[in-house]
Parts: C-alpha cells; structure tokens; sequence
C-alpha cells in the first residue's frame, strides 16, 4: 500500500483461458467463458477507485501459432493504473485448465520472481478458480500477502454434474484430474483470509462440502452487470413490430404482461406458473401471460426434457383454454431480450422466475434494471436480489396459491408497483453494477490489508477419504414423515455426517410432490433424490437430472401400449395426473377385484417389459422393466463408488423391498405398513426397528454403528459387492 497515498495494489490470479483487454474471445472454448469477462470487468471497475493505485490481471503467456499474438506479449497495457502481466510457463503453448496442474508451481515460482523483480509486493492476492487458488496459495505461503478466493464453480459439484451426464468415474478423473481440482480448492480454502461467493446459497450448498470450509471467511458479493443494455422502458415499446409479433395471438395484447423467461427446462417449473394462471380468473382479467422459453422450430424435434416440458405447457394451456391469453413465441434473439424486458414493463407488468431453484437469478436482475416488478422462487438467490432490491415478492413455487397471490399483488396495487420498480432500479445500481461490486470489495478487503481484521479459523478435520464413503437412504412416507418430534432429531444428525455420508430420498411421488412435502416439513433437500418410484434421479445443488439413467430405463418402454391393455381392467383406476410421469403409469388397486398376478400375466402377453409394483395395498405403478428404487439405489451406488454394505436404507412398505433386499444394510420401521415386509424378518442385514418413523431410523442406525464400524453385528457383512 502506497503509504502517501493509502492507495492498494491488487493483484488478480486467472490462469487458464484467453485473456486479452478487448474482443474477448468468450465461447471459443470451455476455458474461455464467464470467468475471463468476470475477471476483466472487475480489473477494471477495481482500476477506476480512486483508492487503488495498480491492478495487474496475471494470466499464462501463451505463445501459439493456434492462437491470437496478443496472448504472447508479457504486459498488456489497458490503462494508467491497469495491466495484464501474462506469464511464462512450460510448455508455452495453448493448454486446456484439467492439464495445467503439472505446470502451476514453475508458474507460481515465475509470478513471485515477477513481484520481486519490479520490487513491489501486491498488498492483496485475488485468485479465481482452482488453479488460481492453488498458486495463490502458494505465493501467500511464500510472500506473506494475504488472499482472497472467488471459486466460480467448484469441482464437488461438478462431479455430480458430469456424474448425472453419463461420465463413469474413472473417465470424470481422466478428463478432469477432479481429485488434484478438489485437493487445490482444499488449499486454496485453507489459505484464503476470504472467500467471495454471489450467493448465500453457494455457500449453505457448496463450499459447506468442503473439509476447510470456515463460515467467518465467506463473504457474498454480487458480481456486477453490465446494465447498459438494460434501461428502463420508454412507453414507445408497445408500437414496435417485435410487441406486435410477440402478441399476435393475445385476444387483448395491451393488457400487462406477466412475463416469464428461462429454458425449457422441468426445473424452471414453468407449468407450474400456467397451472398458477390458468386457476385464477382473477389474474386472467388483469393481465397476459408471456413465456419465452428458448427457440424451436418443432416440439418433436427438441431433446426429450424438452419435448416434456412444451408438452405440459400445451396440455395445461388447453385445460384451462386460456389460448387467447398465453403466448410462447417461437423464436427470439439475444439482442431481442432487453426489448422484451422493456415491453412488459411498459405494459405494466410483472417478471416472474418459478424455478424449483435458482442458484442466482441474471434474469431478475436485468428485469429490474429494465423497470419490471418481480416475482421469483425463496429458493437461492432471488433471496439476495429481492433482500437487496426490496422490489417484489418470493414465493414458494410449489404452491399455485403463492404464485398467483404475489402476481395479483403487484398487479391490483399500482403504487406498490411503481414503489418496487422504483426500488428495483435503485437497488440494482447500489448491489449489482460493477461500480457498487468495486465499492463493497474494497471494504472489504482494506481491513484485512491493514490487519485490523483477520480470519480466527476454527479446527477443522480431514476426511479419510476424498469422496463420500457411505449414504442413508430414505423413502419420505411411512419413513422420514409419522413422527414431527423424532424427524428434527434426524435431520440434526444427518447434517452432523454430511461430509462424509450422502442423504437420498426415494419416493414414489414425482419431483415436484416431493418437493412440496420435503418444504412442508422442512427436510433439508438430499444429495440425491430418487422420484417417480425409481424413473428419475436427481443430484443437488441444483437438481441436475441424471440423464444417463433416464436413457438406461427408456429401453423397450411403451407406456401407450399398457395403457391399452389395462384400459377397463376391472380393480383399476388412473390415478391424478399429478402422480403421473414419463416413466411412471399409477393405479388404484382393489385387490379385492384385481389380481396382481394376472395384471403381469396380462402384460407379458402383450409382450410389454415392465417393472409392476404394489404399495401400501392400493397403489400400483406400472415402469420400464428396468427401473425400479432398488435398481436405481444400486446405479448410484456404482456411479458413486459407494460400497453397497456402506448403504443404510429404510423402509416402510412393500415399495421398498428391492431396495432393502441384497447387501445394503437395512432397516424396516415399525408402522401400521411393516406387515407388507414381514417375509424378510430373517434376512441378514435387514433389522426391523421397535421404533416407527424417523424414530426407527434412528435406532437402527444406532444398531449398526453407522457412523463408526457401519456393519451388521450379528449378521454377514459381504467385504465386496
């Protein structure tokens, strides 16, 4: 720090990528993305305080015929106080971030010889991502200056991701070398006086799973927006051809416009948003319903998640026939949506965002900013934006009710409107431009300069292993539900383990009842959820769909044809649409008119190869012959490289039983439905607790030390599956 002028120099660590000052290369490949702009813009917003006297952005050199000879030139001069300092490294060419990890520490030698050759040492080391935080810690280690870390995704997370994509493994470390990622963002922890995030739910979601994860250190920032393409409406929007275009098909275009805007996608949850409006006349006399979901030419064509969600908007548009009122243009550009932004806004309407969760929410931010109202899900970061720009409503967005109760808010009260849209356009100023980013950062870090405030880290442990190592498994009704005193207990001792031990749910219920039963007793989400009995898995922290499972079970399935064959079967009724899905047909059962037996007899004959399951009695569900609770327990047992005699499941009914049966260690709680597994009462590995519900569970993880020496002590306990 230049102790005449109380000026800092700031140093930012972004190795990988293609850095230069101008004509970013953004998408040219993997590396080359989000992070480079992120960086760039916060080098200089940082160089534009008057309290900052150098910024350097220090990246590779990069000497390549392949690429651009800008990456070649060591120093890069963007302004008086602004630099990129590109740094050598062997080899010198063009190198993909998962290969980097053998050159980062002649990398870090080479930028403190840089430091010691310009005799300056930064007074703050800023690194990004893995690779930045291993070099940064380093260089703290070996220079004394403190470091701040900002991630921008970390490797637990993606693994789930890449996991969920269909990658084993073994080919997830050979692409990724994820173990020296994990190990560097470890380090990087242990070091960092600070940790920036976006978001407070980055931090409940991710960096929790980390070993060195310290709550004192983490602070949340909002990065900055570029807003200029973001301005408020004008009033002259609605004569443009593009309204024109976009509501050719509303019987009353001018009415306001609840607008929505996201990727057709089942976790935006947009169905639940037309289901919102279509049940309530109210919102339909006030306003249009618009939905800009991606661009297409046909539904069929479109991948099947897709197809999905498109075919639920037009089932449930035709249900309420709200046709006159809802549209869902085909196509739009990028350069179009602040446009669009601005047209809704000039309506009088209202963005909504009812995402079953969003990690941040761009999209609120640039509403705001374009003078729009918001509604958006209390699950992530609509939490920080609404908190910050006080301009709309959360809502629980399982509930229709939530949904079209803050909508008629804003709607029928236009001076509440005109207070949100007037503290949304403050509030995006203040919290979300890079300026307001610039002037929080700097607070932040001049303390820890001046060491007036440093981080007391509180001991932490390794773990044994760098992966989990065992899971409890659950199926929510009969099982986590029955007992509001023991589930608090449960859910404390769950979060106790959660380093080392994954959480999964499997239920027969689809994604969305889950949901709404898991907020109603506040059961924290899982790691893994396994819905729809056994057809679909999703992985935290953002309910990524396992889309290889999804292909696996999609194998001889023809859920048209069994829907023939069972049509007027006598004992058989269709359950409600909400507890159909794509790779689930249910029933009501009366066994005493139906015989499950020659339902399966039936079937074959009809040479359908089907998974048929009866609950509790009265339900059956009809699935692919491969997928079922127990098969899918046993994919991500492989997928996770969890040993299975490392596994605790319980169940509570006769859906359960092919998760129970085999090696994993079992448990069957006492309930009034324990009678439709009383054949297994001596089965090794299977303990029937005394104890109903959670309290069960409880005890029979007590029973077999699950924590400590996690096997069966009276039982075998296979050493392999």
């Amino acid at each position: 720090m230049n102790e005449q002028t109380n000026q800092l120099y700031i140093a930012l660590l972004s190795i990988h990528g293609l850095i230069r000052g101008k004509n970013l290369e953004l998408g040219r490949d993997a590396d080359t993305g989000g992070q480079i702009l992120y960086v760039l813009e916060l080098a200089q917003a940082l160089a534009s305080q008057p309290e900052v006297a150098r910024v350097d952005l220090i990246t590779l050199r990069v000497v390549d015929d392949n690429v651009a000879d800008d990456y070649a030139e060591p120093i890069e001069i963007l302004s008086d106080n602004l630099r990129i300092v590109r740094i050598n490294t062997d080899p010198d060419e063009y190198i993909a971030k998962e290969q980097l990890w053998d050159h980062l520490d002649g990398f870090a030698d080479n930028v403190a010889r840089f430091f010691r050759d310009n005799e300056l040492l930064p007074d703050i080391i800023h690194s990004h991502y893995a690779d930045g935080g291993y070099v940064g810690a380093h260089l703290t280690n070996l220079l004394g200056v403190p470091l701040i870390h900002t991630g921008h995704s970390l490797g637990r997370v993606k693994r789930h991701r890449l996991l969920a994509s269909g990658l084993s493994h073994d080919e997830i470390e050979e692409r990724y070398n994820m173990v020296r990622r994990i190990e560097a963002e470890e380090l990087a922890l242990a070091t960092a006086e600070r940790v920036i995030t976006s978001t407070h739910q980055e931090i409940e979601e991710q960096y929790e799973l980390y070993d060195y994860y310290q709550p004192e250190q983490m602070r949340v920032v909002p990065p900055g927006t570029d807003l200029t393409r973001f301005i408020p409406a004008s009033g002259e929007e609605l004569d443009l051809p593009l309204f024109k275009e976009i509501t050719h098909h509303l019987k009353e275009p001018h009415k306001p416009i609840i607008l929505a805007l996201s990727r057709p996608d089942k976790r935006k949850n947009i169905i639940m948003l037309v289901e919102a409006y279509g049940q309530s006349p109210q919102l339909q006399a006030l306003a249009n319903l618009i939905i800009i979901a991606g661009n297409r030419d046909d539904i069929d064509e479109l991948e099947d998640g897709a197809q999905e969600v498109f075919h639920g908007l037009l089932v449930a548009i035709d249900r309420h026939d709200i046709y006159s009122k809802v549209a869902m243009p085909k196509h739009h550009s990028r350069d179009q949506v602040p446009l669009i932004y601005r047209m809704a806004a000039a309506s009088g309407g209202v963005f909504v965002n009812p995402a079953l969760t969003e990690p941040f929410g761009l999209t609120l931010i640039e509403a705001a900013a374009s003078g729009l109202p918001i509604v958006a899900t209390e699950d992530g970061g609509p939490r920080d934006i609404i908190g910050n720009c006080q301009n709309g409503f959360l809502i629980d967005s399982l509930e229709y009710e939530s949904i079209s109760a803050a909508l008629l808010k804003l709607l029928q009260d236009k001076k509440l409107w005109q207070q949100c849209v007037k503290q949304g356009l403050k509030g995006v100023r203040d919290h979300y431009t890079w300026e307001g980013h610039a002037k929080r950062y700097l607070q932040l870090i001049r303390p820890i300069v001046e060491r007036s405030e440093q981080l007391v880290r509180e001991p932490v442990t390794r773990r044994s292993v760098l992966y989990y190592d065992r899971a409890i498994v659950s199926d929510l009704d009969q099982n986590l539900l029955g007992n509001a005193g023991a589930l608090p207990q449960l859910i404390s001792v769950l979060r106790k383990h959660r380093k080392s031990t994954k959480f999964a749910i499997a239920t027969g219920r689809r994604l969305d009842m889950a949901l709404k039963l898991m907020k109603k007793h506040k059961i924290p989400e899982p790691d893994i959820l396994i819905t729809s009995g056994g057809t679909e898995i999703y992985y935290a922290p953002k309910l990524t769909a396992d889309i290889a499972w999804s292909r696996h079970i999609d194998y001889q399935w023809t859920p048209h044809k069994v829907k023939q064959i069972l049509e007027d079967f006598p004992g058989l009724k269709r359950q409600s649409k909400s507890e159909q899905s794509r790779f689930k047909l249910s029933y009501f059962i009366d066994p005493e008119i139906a015989d499950i037996e020659e339902i399966r007899s039936l079937l074959h004959a009809g040479e359908q190869a089907v998974y048929v399951q009866v609950a509790f009695g009265q339900f059956l569900d009809i699935m692919p012959l491969r997928a079922s609770k127990g098969l899918a327990l046993r994919y991500i047992a492989d997928r996770w490289r969890i040993p299975l005699r490392r596994i605790f499941v319980a169940g509570g009914s006769g859906a359960d039983e092919d998760m129970i049966r085999g090696n994993t260690l079992a448990a069957v709680v006492a309930n009034r439905h324990h009678e439709e597994l009383s054949q297994l009462v001596d089965v090794d590995r299977i303990y029937f607790a005394e104890k109903p519900f959670a309290e069960g569970i409880l005890e029979a993880l007590d029973y077999y030390d699950f924590f400590n020496e996690c096997k069966d002590p009276e039982g075998s306990n296979p050493s392999d599956e």
